[in-house]
């Protein structure tokens, strides 16, 4: 069998790459879909891609017959129902995964640790680990919760592009949980990129009233994620206030990247 210039070129890229080309550009255009919000055009992923439209065409339809793609009315590509279930089955592991280093944090603080992702603009929490006392943090895992009131959301915003991060919010005020929310989107916004500069961020009341929460962004994983300690006020303010090595801050700054490092793709 002769093989045709399009055979012969896959097979050149495979194995210099060690994959298959198709697979690599099905899953290149489904994160371009999640990239533009779930919904894009051909010529959009065309655009954001980077491929050919021939190629496009091909795999999008291949993609729909199976599910992991659908068309609207509006001639419109959007991700299908059948990614829901990889999803959900991929956070639960990666809370599987996490768990020992979220226990190893609890261990270190004595506060509940957590662990989330930003999925369609929403934190969904994957992992925690509580703390043993008797008054405790609790949020149950699949939970999802606005991302500008919590320490979590607020990681894992500040891992975006500002422009990014400014869509998710929106230009409108942001629902205020308590007194302490931050409300204004363009303050928000002032406070991520302090919390790029010092490598984490406080939620001081904002979701719950005598609640306190430090989240830092866990480097090295696929998808922005997050990992935090909260519990009462007054506990998590003597954890930031010891000095040295055992300080709050850098011990979480260890575990997180330790988990980045096992989370990496």
């Amino acid at each position: 069998m002769v093989a045709t210039p399009d055979t012969a070129s896959t097979t050149s890229t495979d194995r210099a790459s060690g994959g298959v080309q198709s697979v690599e550009r099905a899953f290149l255009l489904l994160e371009a879909l999640a990239d533009a919000g779930g919904v894009a055009t051909l010529s959009e992923l065309s655009t954001s891609s980077g491929l050919p439209m021939p190629t496009i065409h091909r795999l999008v339809r291949t993609l729909v017959q199976q599910g992991y793609v659908r068309q609207d009315t509006a001639r419109r590509y959007t991700l299908g129902p059948r990614l829901i279930r990889l999803g959900e089955t991929a956070g639960r592991l990666l809370g599987s995964w996490a768990r020992p280093y979220l226990a190893e944090l609890m261990e270190a603080t004595g506060e509940t640790a957590n662990l989330a992702v930003l999925e369609g603009g929403e934190v969904v929490y994957v992992g925690q680990v509580q703390s043993r006392r008797s008054m405790r943090m609790f949020t149950e895992v699949g939970r999802r919760v606005q991302p500008h009131c919590t320490g979590v959301g607020k990681a894992l915003l500040a891992q975006l592009p500002e422009e990014e991060a400014r869509a998710v919010l929106g230009p409108n005020p942001l629902p205020a949980h308590t007194s302490y929310t931050v409300t204004d989107p363009q303050l928000l916004l002032d406070q991520l990129a302090q919390a790029r500069e010092r490598g984490y961020v406080v939620d001081d009341q904002e979701q719950e009233i005598g609640v306190r929460c430090i989240a830092l962004a866990v480097p090295g994983a696929p998808t922005p994620t997050a990992l935090s300690v909260s519990g009462p006020e007054a506990r998590i303010r003597a954890l930031e206030e010891q000095a040295g090595a055992a300080s709050l801050v850098p011990v979480m700054q260890e575990i997180a990247t330790r988990l980045g490092r096992v989370l990496a793709p």
